[in-house]
């Protein structure tokens, strides 16, 4: 318990410059609009403010004038409220991470890769803002791309929507509060803000615009502010960003010694991780235990911790498991590629009844395989592939109806099947109604709903040029390996690998040109290739692939 405390009124002497400074404060707080972390400075006998864990209760004093009482001063809402957690900041942010998830974006990789990082670092942002001591906190500049059902008219901040469905958002988060910082990215993505206020019941019923002090205009503190209280002038940094542009050395410089700490502070985490895998693999006879998305250490460990309580309690349904792979990933089932999928929202029960149900899952998936072939007779020897990288994240329910309707299709048109003509070449199914297309990779992304005349004509013209991109594929995969090795070797890294949506020309092009620096701070880390620079919960190091040459900042 900890109190903060001070005199501004009558009855504690003279006022000095400190105490000017606290009623001045107090003034600015009136309006509601006063950096959060004022707060913490403000000391005034007029009132008490007693921190208690995260909630906050101000006592009045009789004895000094209402005119710095913060019972006075402060909101109705403010005067017994509790601070939002982190499970409530997420709970919260449903509707935007809904608007956002990659998973909706599969068939345009530009918005999903866009929305996957700009995720990243705001999942590294607010856990940030959840850490104890954490006061300041670099501007962030996020991108998102939101989905669409009609246009909308485009405001402050937001592009017009686009023909795909998709409006562009860009914000930027500078606050050091957590429930702000949730508003501001709903407000932001004109989304509701409604539910917000069920998580703290003893907040005012009045608007949250108002209560979370956000104005109808930015505020623009004048220089002198943040020269007297001391705290950062948010725009001052976000023009020395926009002035200066990061290299890769000067980020390692300010950034390797935090990362180090945190890789160190992980090891003994990574390490139970990895103990908890194997047990588990071996335990159930597993192929692989993977994540579908980026969470940290701390998170993979509780999953595992979860599947062998489970395991302890139950082991008969999961042994339906031998010889699959374990996903974690937002919901329970069978992907397309047959891994099974737990959700890690999903309680025990839900995922015995799934384990229970792989035999049917396991009849299902020979059923797709076949529901293949017959595509791939039909087509003229064509390989029918589900691609995880380039396509949405689909159960194995969900493929196998798309593949029905595609092979419905093609038996309507009565097509006469092309034996072999395609023989070797790949394609992969969308819902999408766009028309055919050959993938610089070489295989052909078809639309279930083609039409099968003009498919097939399609596939054979473009048919040599598949064959020339598969073999430049397979080329260009060897080489990047070789890369990988020699710059894991080179730089003494711990691991080095990329994210799905960097593709191998951009990692050969990125290690081609880390292989012609000196860069002793990767000595022992894990790096990932990317495409922004960020230094993740567990210590990792994020890098963009074209990532710009230039010396430490001094």
């Amino acid at each position: 318990m900890s109190w903060l405390g001070a005199a501004c009124g009558p009855c504690a002497g003279v006022l000095g410059g400190r105490q000017l400074m606290d009623a001045w404060k107090l003034a600015c707080f009136f309006g509601n609009v006063l950096p959060p972390e004022a707060l913490e400075e403000i000391g005034c006998t007029s009132c008490v403010v007693m921190i208690v864990g995260s909630m906050y209760i101000i006592e009045n004093n009789p004895y000094v004038s209402d005119r710095f009482c913060l019972r006075k001063v402060l909101p109705p809402w403010l005067h017994y409220s509790r601070a939002l957690s982190g499970a409530e900041a997420i709970n919260a942010l449903r509707p935007f991470y809904f608007a956002v998830h990659p998973d909706f974006f599969g068939q345009h990789p530009r918005e999903r890769e866009v929305n996957e990082n700009s995720l990243k670092r705001l999942s590294v942002y607010l856990e940030n803002l959840q850490k104890p001591g954490f006061k300041s906190l670099k501007p962030t500049q996020l991108t998102f791309y939101i989905r669409e059902k009609t246009a909308q008219n485009s405001s402050e901040g937001q592009e017009p929507v686009s023909t795909t469905g998709f409006r562009a958002v860009r914000f930027t988060l500078h606050s050091s509060d957590l429930l702000s910082t949730v508003l501001y990215i709903l407000n932001s993505c004109s989304l509701p803000v409604e539910h917000v206020q069920s998580l703290n019941t003893n907040v005012h019923s009045q608007p949250l615009k108002e209560a979370t002090g956000m104005p109808d205009r930015p505020i623009k503190w004048h220089r002198s502010y943040y020269s007297f209280t001391g705290f950062k002038d948010p725009d001052e940094d976000l023009e020395h960003v926009s002035r200066v542009e990061t290299t890769l050395t000067s980020w390692l410089g300010s950034n390797g010694k935090g990362a180090v700490k945190k890789l160190k502070n992980s090891l003994p985490l990574r390490k139970e991780l990895d103990r908890l895998k194997n047990e588990l693999s071996e335990l159930l006879q597993l192929s692989d235990i993977r994540w579908q998305r980026g969470w940290g250490v701390a998170h993979r460990c509780s999953q595992l911790h979860s599947l062998s309580r489970l395991a302890q309690q139950n082991l008969e349904p999961l042994q339906n498991a031998k010889g699959c792979t374990i996903v974690f990933t937002d919901r329970s089932g069978m992907s397309a590629l047959g891994h099974v999928m737990l959700g890690t929202m999903d309680v025990h029960h839900h995922w015995t009844r799934l384990f229970e149900s792989l035999p049917n899952y396991f009849d299902l998936q020979r059923r797709m395989s076949a529901l293949e072939d017959q595509i791939s007779h039909l087509l003229g020897g064509i390989q029918v592939v589900y691609i995880e990288e380039l396509q949405p994240a689909l159960t194995l329910d969900e493929y196998y109806s798309l593949l029905d309707t595609f092979y419905n299709q093609l038996q309507r048109s009565r097509a006469p099947p092309r034996p072999q003509s395609l023989s070797g070449l790949q394609m992969i199914l969308s819902s999408d109604r766009y028309a055919p297309s050959l993938h610089e990779l070489g295989h052909f992304n078809i639309p279930a709903l083609s039409d099968p005349a003009s498919l097939q004509s399609f596939m054979r013209t473009k048919a040599q040029q598949a064959r020339e991109n598969m073999r430049r594929r397979e080329k260009l995969k060897v080489i990047e390996n070789e890369l990988i090795q020699a710059s894991t070797r080179k730089f003494s890294l711990e691991k080095l690998y990329k994210e799905p949506s960097i593709s191998s020309r951009q990692m050969v092009d990125c290690c081609k040109r880390l292989l012609e620096q000196s860069l002793p701070y990767l000595h022992g880390m894990h790096l990932c290739v990317s495409h922004f620079y960020s230094v993740m919960q567990d210590g990792d190091l994020c890098i963009p692939w074209n990532w710009k040459k230039g010396e430490a900042m001094k």
